[in-house]
């Protein structure tokens, strides 16, 4: 799914929809012509119980997508206190490493916040790749100073709030490049809401409808919007709706600013 842009999905599936409504409204006529035991009745009560399925469908999708884009604006918060914490303790080491620690610190955020903001998927694994040859620094200089004192509280609390660091990173780059929604469901997705469309044409050609409703174009726009704000969603580099970075923003402002953010 993510080769295929946001827009040039919202309009394939205002598509599909039109086409699913227009190859029931064809099946339906034809039905119709053949028998007239064909009723309206169960018919609209088996199409409006396809339709509730998509809506279903969709409904527990579009809560996934934005439990995990509610997940994502968590992290950012939880990175910038980890990062901040980190660098408050950084303090503690002796020079040069202490001035070190700090300046690799702030090329660190640089990194998190240039990640972010670059739609190009190399780029971000790139920076992805820095931030992990930071992170190695950092705790081998961690290491080396908490070797020469094995008893320092000093250096555990430091050691702690790289730890933090480190964990936060996995978890960024586990719920917002790797969770992504199964092909499965998306399979599933699109095969009720074709279902379901081809139960409204059917119903529509049953019920005696010489004439394609107006409202056509407005359900397919209304149930490919939906499609395209999952789609976008469950998309790390989305352009349409992003994860706030202010968190990370602040505090490298604060950074620049003094010693102590």
């Amino acid at each position: 799914m993510d080769a295929i842009p946001i827009g040039a999905l919202f309009a394939a599936s205002i598509l599909i929809v039109v086409i699913a409504i227009e190859a029931g409204y064809r099946l339906g006529h034809f039905a119709r012509r053949r028998s007239k035991d064909e009723k309206e009745s169960p018919v609209s009560t088996i199409a409006g119980s396809g339709l509730g399925l998509a809506a279903f469908i969709l409904a527990f999708t579009f809560g996934i997508v934005t439990d995990r884009y509610d997940a994502r604006k968590a992290l950012v918060r939880d990175e910038a206190n980890a990062i901040r914490t980190a660098y408050l303790r950084s303090d503690f080491l002796p020079e040069p490493d202490r001035g070190a620690a700090a300046e690799l610190l702030r090329e660190y955020v640089d990194l998190r916040l240039a990640a972010v903001k670059s739609r190009d998927l190399d780029q971000v694994h790139g920076a992805l790749i820095e931030s992990d040859r930071i992170q190695h620094k950092l705790w081998d200089m961690a290491v080396a100073n908490a070797r020469k004192d094995m008893n320092s509280d000093v250096a555990a609390l430091y050691i702690e709030s790289l730890n933090e660091v480190i964990g936060v990173h996995a978890l960024r780059v586990a719920v917002g490049l790797q969770a992504r929604l199964p092909a499965g469901i998306w399979l599933v997705l699109y095969i009720l809401v074709i279902l379901g469309m081809i139960g409204i044409g059917y119903q529509a050609a049953i019920a005696g409808s010489t004439r394609r409703s107006w409202a056509t174009p407005i359900l397919a726009v209304s149930f490919s919007l939906v499609i395209a704000l999952i789609a976008s969603l469950d998309r790390p580099q989305s352009s349409f709706i992003t994860v706030s970075q202010q968190p990370l923003e602040n505090l490298r402002a604060s950074m620049d600013g003094g010693r102590r953010p």
